[in-house]
C-alpha cells in the first residue's frame, strides 16, 4: 500500500475511533435518540444530491436503510450513552464480523470452517471477558444494547447482498432520509424536552453530530469505500481494527476511562478473532472470484 494510501487509513481509524467520543458526548447533551435523529438530519442534507431510487431493489434498500440507520446506530448511541467506558462499546461493536458469518451460515448455507468457528467462539469469549470487567459490569446494560446493535449490522450485512452497489454517497442518503424520521418519532415517544433542550443548547453544541455525520459516515466510509476500489479487502479490513483501539485510547485521555486487565485481555483476544475471521474470509472471496484454489459455498 502507497504511504499515501496509508496515511488515508489512519485518518478513517482516528475518524471512526474519535466517533465513539463525539457520540457519549452529543448523546449526553441531546438524549441517544434525539442526537442520532440530528445526526442524520445532517448528513441527510449533506448527502441530498446523490439521493436517488435504485429501481427494482427499493425494497431491500429500505430494510437495510432502516436496520442501519435507525435500529443500529439508535442501539450503539443508546449503549454509549449509559457506558462505563468507551472501550467496552467500541470493541463490542467489531461483533457483527461473528454474528455475519454465523447468519450467513444459518441463512445462505455458508460453511464455517474450523479456524473460523474457533474464531467466533473465540470473539465471544472476549467479549465475556470483557464483561467481567468491573466498570463495564456495572454498565452491563450499555454493552447488552451494542451487542444488539452489531447484530442488527450483521444482519443488514447480510440483507445487503439483495442490493446493487449504489455507492457509499447514496446509500448514506437513503440510510438518512430512512433514520432521520424515524428515529426523530421515537425520541418523541420515548425522551423528553425537545424543546428545552434546543434552547439550552448553543450552536457549537452541534459539533458532535455534525462531527458524527461528516467525520464517521462522509470522510470514515467515503475514504474506504476509496481504498476497496483500490486494494483487495482481506488488506484494507484488518487495517480497520485500530479504530477501536484508539477509541479506548481517547476515551482514556477524554473521559478518563479506567483500563482494567479484564478489558484489555477481553480486547486483545476479541480483536486479534476478528482479525482472523475478517482475513480468513476476505481471502476465500478472492479465491473464489480469481477462480482459484478450493470453491467454497456461499
Amino acid at each position: 500500500m502507497r504511504p499515501v494510501d496509508l496515511l488515508l487509513v489512519v485518518v478513517v481509524n482516528c475518524a471512526w475511533g474519535f466517533n465513539f467520543i463525539a457520540g457519549k458526548i452529543g448523546a449526553e447533551e441531546f438524549q441517544p435518540l434525539f442526537f442520532t435523529a440530528i445526526r442524520f438530519f445532517l448528513l441527510l442534507i449533506i448527502t441530498l444530491p446523490w439521493l436517488r431510487p435504485a429501481r427494482g431493489y427499493m425494497m431491500p434498500l429500505l430494510r437495510v436503510s432502516f436496520l442501519l440507520g435507525t435500529i443500529h446506530f439508535g442501539m450503539i448511541f443508546i449503549g454509549l450513552h449509559g457506558s462505563g467506558n468507551i472501550g467496552s462499546v467500541a470493541i463490542a461493536t467489531q461483533l457483527y464480523v461473528p454474528f455475519s458469518a454465523l447468519l450467513a451460515f444459518v441463512f445462505l448455507g455458508e460453511r464455517i470452517p474450523f479456524r473460523r468457528f474457533a474464531a467466533i467462539v473465540t470473539a465471544f469469549a472476549g467479549v465475556m471477558i470483557i464483561g467481567f470487567d468491573p466498570v463495564v459490569l456495572a454498565h452491563l446494560a450499555s454493552v447488552l444494547w451494542v451487542i444488539g446493535a452489531a447484530l442488527a449490522m450483521a444482519v443488514a450485512t447480510i440483507l445487503m447482498r439483495q442490493c446493487p452497489k449504489l455507492g457509499v454517497f447514496r446509500l448514506q442518503a437513503w440510510i438518512a432520509l430512512v433514520a432521520a424520521p424515524s428515529l426523530m418519532v421515537l425520541s418523541l415517544i420515548f425522551e423528553t424536552d425537545h424543546l428545552g433542550i434546543l434552547k439550552e443548547s448553543s450552536p457549537r453544541d452541534f459539533w458532535a453530530p455534525l462531527y458524527s455525520a461528516v467525520g464517521a459516515s462522509i470522510i470514515g466510509h467515503g475514504t474506504v469505500y476509496y481504498l476497496l476500489g483500490k486494494y483487495p479487502v482481506a488488506v484494507v479490513t484488518p487495517l480497520l481494527l485500530a479504530a477501536p483501539i484508539l477509541a479506548t485510547i481517547f476515551g482514556v485521555f477524554w473521559f478518563g476511562d479506567t483500563l482494567g486487565w479484564r478489558l484489555v485481555v477481553g480486547g486483545l483476544i476479541t480483536l486479534v478473532a476478528i482479525l482472523v475471521l475478517s482475513t480468513n474470509h476476505s481471502e476465500a472471496k478472492a479465491l473464489k472470484r480469481r477462480g482459484t484454489g478450493k470453491p467454497c459455498k456461499e
